[in-house]
Protein backbone atom coordinates (compact mmCIF):
# COMPACT_ATOMS: atom_id res chain seq x y z
CA UNK A 1 0.00 0.00 0.00
CA UNK A 2 1.09 3.29 -0.96
CA UNK A 3 -0.15 6.36 1.48
CA UNK A 4 -0.21 9.37 -0.92
CA UNK A 5 1.00 12.49 0.39
CA UNK A 6 -2.88 14.07 0.29
CA UNK A 7 -3.58 11.41 2.80
CA UNK A 8 -0.51 11.72 4.74
CA UNK A 9 -1.37 15.59 5.17
CA UNK A 10 -4.73 14.98 5.76
CA UNK A 11 -3.92 12.79 8.64
CA UNK A 12 -1.70 15.27 10.21
CA UNK A 13 -3.91 17.99 9.56
CA UNK A 14 -6.93 16.34 11.31
CA UNK A 15 -3.95 15.41 14.54
CA UNK A 16 -3.84 19.19 15.23
CA UNK A 17 -7.54 19.65 14.93
CA UNK A 18 -8.45 16.80 17.46
CA UNK A 19 -5.35 17.98 19.67
CA UNK A 20 -6.90 21.66 19.63
CA UNK A 21 -10.36 19.92 20.45
CA UNK A 22 -9.04 18.23 23.36
CA UNK A 23 -7.44 21.13 24.66
CA UNK A 24 -10.49 22.54 24.05
CA UNK A 25 -8.91 25.87 21.71
CA UNK A 26 -11.79 26.15 19.45
CA UNK A 27 -11.22 26.94 15.70
CA UNK A 28 -8.14 26.53 14.22
CA UNK A 29 -7.02 28.14 11.37
CA UNK A 30 -5.76 26.74 8.10
CA UNK A 31 -2.60 28.88 7.88
CA UNK A 32 -1.49 27.67 11.28
CA UNK A 33 -2.00 23.72 9.87
CA UNK A 34 -0.04 24.26 6.95
CA UNK A 35 2.56 26.35 9.23
CA UNK A 36 2.67 23.80 12.07
CA UNK A 37 2.63 20.58 9.80
CA UNK A 38 4.84 21.88 7.30
CA UNK A 39 2.04 20.92 4.42
CA UNK A 40 1.68 23.86 1.13
CA UNK A 41 -0.98 26.31 1.70
CA UNK A 42 -2.82 25.46 -1.43
CA UNK A 43 -2.90 21.50 -0.73
CA UNK A 44 -3.88 22.41 2.46
CA UNK A 45 -7.14 24.21 1.40
CA UNK A 46 -8.32 21.24 -1.20
CA UNK A 47 -7.57 18.59 2.04
CA UNK A 48 -9.32 21.13 4.18
CA UNK A 49 -12.20 21.50 1.20
CA UNK A 50 -12.75 17.87 1.23
CA UNK A 51 -12.73 17.31 4.74
CA UNK A 52 -15.68 19.55 5.41
CA UNK A 53 -17.75 18.21 2.22
CA UNK A 54 -17.31 14.82 3.87
CA UNK A 55 -18.30 16.00 7.48
CA UNK A 56 -15.63 15.55 9.06
CA UNK A 57 -14.74 19.17 9.75
CA UNK A 58 -16.61 22.22 9.82
CA UNK A 59 -15.26 25.66 9.31
CA UNK A 60 -16.57 29.41 10.09
CA UNK A 61 -15.46 32.41 8.26
CA UNK A 62 -13.94 35.75 9.99
CA UNK A 63 -11.50 36.64 12.50
CA UNK A 64 -12.47 34.21 15.50
CA UNK A 65 -12.77 31.36 12.25
CA UNK A 66 -11.06 28.39 11.50
CA UNK A 67 -11.62 24.94 11.20
CA UNK A 68 -12.74 22.32 13.87
CA UNK A 69 -13.86 18.63 14.26
CA UNK A 70 -17.44 17.83 13.19
CA UNK A 71 -17.04 14.99 15.73
CA UNK A 72 -15.60 14.19 18.88
CA UNK A 73 -11.86 13.19 18.12
CA UNK A 74 -12.51 9.20 20.16
CA UNK A 75 -15.29 8.75 17.23
CA UNK A 76 -13.23 9.50 14.20
CA UNK A 77 -10.98 6.97 12.88
CA UNK A 78 -8.28 7.34 10.71
CA UNK A 79 -10.01 5.01 7.68
CA UNK A 80 -12.62 7.94 7.89
CA UNK A 81 -9.94 10.38 7.11
CA UNK A 82 -8.33 8.07 4.45
CA UNK A 83 -11.67 7.66 2.91
CA UNK A 84 -12.53 11.32 2.79
CA UNK A 85 -9.39 12.22 0.61
CA UNK A 86 -8.83 9.38 -1.48
CA UNK A 87 -11.94 6.79 -1.55
CA UNK A 88 -12.30 3.40 -0.56
CA UNK A 89 -9.38 1.75 1.35
CA UNK A 90 -8.77 -0.74 -1.22
CA UNK A 91 -9.34 -0.97 -4.49
CA UNK A 92 -8.16 -3.31 -7.94
CA UNK A 93 -8.25 -0.67 -11.23
CA UNK A 94 -11.02 1.33 -9.26
CA UNK A 95 -13.71 -1.42 -8.81
CA UNK A 96 -14.10 -2.75 -5.24
CA UNK A 97 -12.07 -5.96 -4.69
CA UNK A 98 -15.87 -8.17 -4.47
CA UNK A 99 -16.46 -7.42 -7.83
CA UNK A 100 -13.53 -8.33 -9.76
CA UNK A 101 -13.12 -11.94 -11.28
CA UNK A 102 -10.63 -13.33 -12.66
CA UNK A 103 -9.84 -17.03 -14.40
CA UNK A 104 -7.75 -19.68 -14.43
CA UNK A 105 -4.40 -19.46 -11.87
CA UNK A 106 -5.52 -16.47 -11.09
CA UNK A 107 -8.85 -16.75 -9.53
CA UNK A 108 -7.90 -17.02 -6.38
CA UNK A 109 -6.90 -13.23 -6.16
CA UNK A 110 -9.93 -11.44 -5.32
CA UNK A 111 -9.80 -13.23 -2.13
CA UNK A 112 -6.20 -12.22 -1.67
CA UNK A 113 -7.64 -8.03 -2.56
CA UNK A 114 -10.18 -8.93 0.07
CA UNK A 115 -7.90 -10.06 2.86
CA UNK A 116 -5.57 -6.84 1.95
CA UNK A 117 -9.13 -4.56 2.71
CA UNK A 118 -9.61 -6.37 5.39
CA UNK A 119 -5.97 -5.81 6.83
CA UNK A 120 -6.26 -2.27 6.32
CA UNK A 121 -9.57 -2.06 8.01
CA UNK A 122 -8.63 -3.44 10.92
CA UNK A 123 -5.80 -1.02 11.64
CA UNK A 124 -7.20 2.25 10.13
CA UNK A 125 -11.01 1.28 11.43
CA UNK A 126 -9.36 0.79 15.09
CA UNK A 127 -7.13 3.61 15.87
CA UNK A 128 -9.31 7.13 16.02
CA UNK A 129 -7.62 10.88 16.31
CA UNK A 130 -8.13 10.66 19.86
CA UNK A 131 -5.57 7.31 20.43
CA UNK A 132 -3.13 9.09 17.95
CA UNK A 133 -3.27 12.49 19.77
CA UNK A 134 -3.28 10.60 23.14
CA UNK A 135 -0.12 8.45 22.13
CA UNK A 136 -2.47 5.87 23.35
CA UNK A 137 -2.87 3.59 20.40
CA UNK A 138 -4.81 -0.25 20.75
CA UNK A 139 -3.01 -2.74 21.58
CA UNK A 140 -3.70 -4.71 18.38
CA UNK A 141 -1.81 -1.90 16.59
CA UNK A 142 1.19 -1.86 19.47
CA UNK A 143 1.35 -5.88 18.72
CA UNK A 144 2.04 -5.23 14.78
CA UNK A 145 4.83 -2.99 15.52
CA UNK A 146 6.58 -5.29 17.64
CA UNK A 147 7.10 -7.83 15.14
CA UNK A 148 10.70 -6.68 13.95
CA UNK A 149 9.82 -7.65 10.10
CA UNK A 150 6.91 -4.89 10.30
CA UNK A 151 10.28 -2.30 10.42
CA UNK A 152 12.07 -3.79 7.94
CA UNK A 153 11.07 -2.58 3.96
CA UNK A 154 11.34 -5.59 1.44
Amino acid sequence: MQVSARVDYAMRAVAELARAALEEEGPVKGERLSEEQGIPRKFMENILLDLKHSGIVRTQRGAAGGYWLAHPPSEVSLADIFRAVEGPLANVRGEFPETVEYQGAAKPLREVWIAVRANLRAVLETVTLADLVEGSLPDSIKDLTKDPEAWVHH
